[in-house]
This record gives structure tokens, sequence and C-alpha cells, in this order.
């Protein structure tokens, strides 16, 4: 196992909160692949992040994608007022195809194991490619770990209560921009429909949306025709004539080629890293678009496997998550007075609050 502290982040959030508190990355003793653990910060709690499987060109470029994600949940949870850290755990899956049997057996006791070496400065749960029942073995070596099996009395899958919190996000970018919060009759394309996006599929129709989904899987086309809502090739969903585009997949689908293209009023979505560069941020400004930070739209997971950490109950965590609306809001109203961006001014809550908490442990 290799340690590497004081790594400069290569991205462009502000002040010195780029420099992050340790790097670890090993190969596992069982499996071979290589694992990544980012530590952002721990400035007002441990750090929380997700444990990502995916198969990368090389090892590199899943370390940066630890860094880069482990960035984002610093910032994600001090947004959301949650007393935690920000981290992430990369897994660099051997192969596109999903790891399974003893394979994936092996990969997650290495990574638990991992886990386990940094003595809760770390916690992880489900992320892209990992499930509940994954972070059940992933228990077997560490008990820094979220996110369980709800028959082992964890939270389970937490993407009921992400889209839960992008529907809020969604509704307070409704009401900044048209005044109105209410739901029927705007036109919303997800693209993306696996857990979360074909829950807030499900949520939208239900509150009279009229929405469009795509997905990469043709199968997902089924969960359309079920809802009553419109299907749409998933090389023509960013640039749909919609009120409300909802990258609910994998980021960076607002790019500097799409950027000026999008026919769309509001961008907000369930996916990290929405825009390829937070530059975009401006130019979705300068369009009249608005953007809803996904950092702060997606913390419905993370609120949910910290209310697992914390034993909130369920009033606990839907206050949680109803307030990701009123800071979407609140984000939303201070960049039109300062004459900014959504981003910069969500990036600038989550450092007040990271100041603060790093001030009160001095």
């Amino acid at each position: 196992m290799s340690s590497r502290t004081g790594v400069q982040s290569k991205v462009g959030w502000p002040d010195a909160a780029a420099d992050y508190e340790e790097l670890r990355v090993a190969s596992g003793p069982r499996s071979g692949v290589t694992i990544a653990i980012a530590v952002h910060s721990t400035a007002l709690g441990p750090a929380l992040g997700g444990a990502r499987m995916w198969h990368y060109e090389t090892p590199a470029d899943g370390i940066e994608d630890a860094l880069r994600l482990a960035r984002a949940m610093t910032y994600k949870a001090a947004a959301a007022g949650l007393l935690l850290g920000g981290g992430k755990g990369v897994i660099c899956a051997p192969s596109p195809e999903r790891p399974e049997g003893e394979l994936r057996r092996a990969i997650l006791l290495d990574f638990g194991d991992a886990v386990a070496s940094l003595g809760g400065k770390y916690v992880t749960a489900e992320d892209v490619g990992t499930g509940a029942a994954d972070m059940a073995v992933i228990a077997e070596r560490t008990s820094h770990v979220v996110g369980l099996p709800g028959e082992r009395g964890g939270s389970g899958d937490p993407s009921p209560v992400t889209a839960r919190g992008v529907l809020a996000a969604l509704r307070a970018c409704l009401d900044h921009r048209f005044g109105d919060a209410a739901l029927e009759g705007v036109r919303v394309c997800i693209i993306g429909a696996g857990h979360v996006g074909s829950r807030l599929a499900r949520l939208l129709v239900n509150g009279g949306a009229e929405v469009t989904i795509t997905d990469v899987d043709p199968s997902r086309r089924a969960l359309a025709e079920k809802l009553g809502a419109t299907w749409i090739d998933p090389g023509e969903a960013i640039l749909a004539d919609c009120d409300v585009l909802a990258p609910c997949a994998l980021g960076g689908v607002v790019d500097a080629e799409t950027v000026d293209r999008l026919r769309c009023a509001i961008v907000c979505g369930a996916a990290n890293n929405i825009l390829a560069d937070e530059h975009l941020a401006t130019d979705l400004t300068r369009r009249g678009v608005v953007y809803a930070p996904d950092f702060i739209v997606n913390a419905g997971g993370l609120i949910s496997v910290y209310a697992e950490l914390h034993q909130l109950d369920r009033h606990g965590v839907a206050a949680l998550v109803d307030h990701i609306g009123t800071t979407i809001g609140l984000v939303l109203d201070e960049a039109e007075r300062h004459g900014t961006t959504p981003l910069a001014e969500a990036q600038s809550l989550a450092l007040q609050r990271l100041r603060g908490g790093a001030a009160a442990a001095a």
C-alpha cells in the first residue's frame, strides 16, 4: 500500500481546499486490481464517499477520478450541512464486463482491507458499479462501511432518497425560472433511466410532468412505455426541446460542443459533474439557462447513508433531503443578486461551512 499526502488537485475549485489530505493506492493481493482511496477533507467529519467500480483505460485515470470525486464529496457534504468530509474509493475493474463470482469477492475484500487501513478516516458506501450486497462483503473486512442491505440494519438502496432530493431541487429551479414550482405540464428530459433516473421519472409523471426518457440500455424503453413517457434516442437527448434537462447517468454531458445548442431552460439532474468543464457554468448563465449545481442536487444519496451512520429516523432524513430545494433556491437567488453563477455561489457556500468547521476544530 502506498500513501501520498498533500496531493494537488488538477481541477478548478477555489481556495487552498484543493489540497488533499491523503491518497492511498494499492494493488489488491487477492485480485491484482488497482484500488485508490482519496481523502480530500475531514474538517467537518470522517470522509464519506462511495466505492466506484469502473474499467479505466489506465490506473492513472482511476486515481484521477478518485481525486476529482473526493473533492466533490467534500463540497456536497458541506453544502448539505452534514458533519462529514469528502472521500472516494475507486476500484479499477480489469475489463469492461462486470466482475462476478470469486473475482468480484476478491476485489471487494481487497477494497475492504484498503478502507480498514485508514482507521476510520474514510467511510465507504455504494457508488457506480457497486451495491448494497457488495457493501456486505466489504463489511467482512472493515466496519467503516454504510449502505448495507436492510436486513443487515443498513439503509439499503439510496436511490429513492436521491430521487426525492433531485425533485426538490428541480421544483426550486422551476420556481426561480418560471415563478411556479408546480410540475403539471412541465417538459422534462431524463438522460439515464437507472436506479435514480427511473424513480425520478415516476415522481415526475405522478406530478403531472411530461417526461421524455433515454438510456444507453434499450431495455429501459419499457419503463417509458409503462409510465406513458416518450422515448428518445440517446444521441438526441442532450439537445431535446424541453423545460428541464435532467442528466442522471455519467457526467460531462454538457460540454463545449453542446452548451450553446441546448434547448432547455433548466439543467438539473442527479449525475455527478454534469459540466465537462466548470467554466461552462458561465456559458449557461450567459444563455439564461438555470443550472442547479449537481453536488447539491444529488446529495440525497449521501444523506441516506449519513442517516445510517448517525441513526436518524425517516423524519430527519426527509427534512435534510427536502432542504436541498431550499439550498438550491438560495444559491440561484444569490447568483442572480451578485451577477455570478450558481456554481460559484454553491462553492462559496460550501467553503464557508468548511472554514467554519475547521475553525471550530482548531
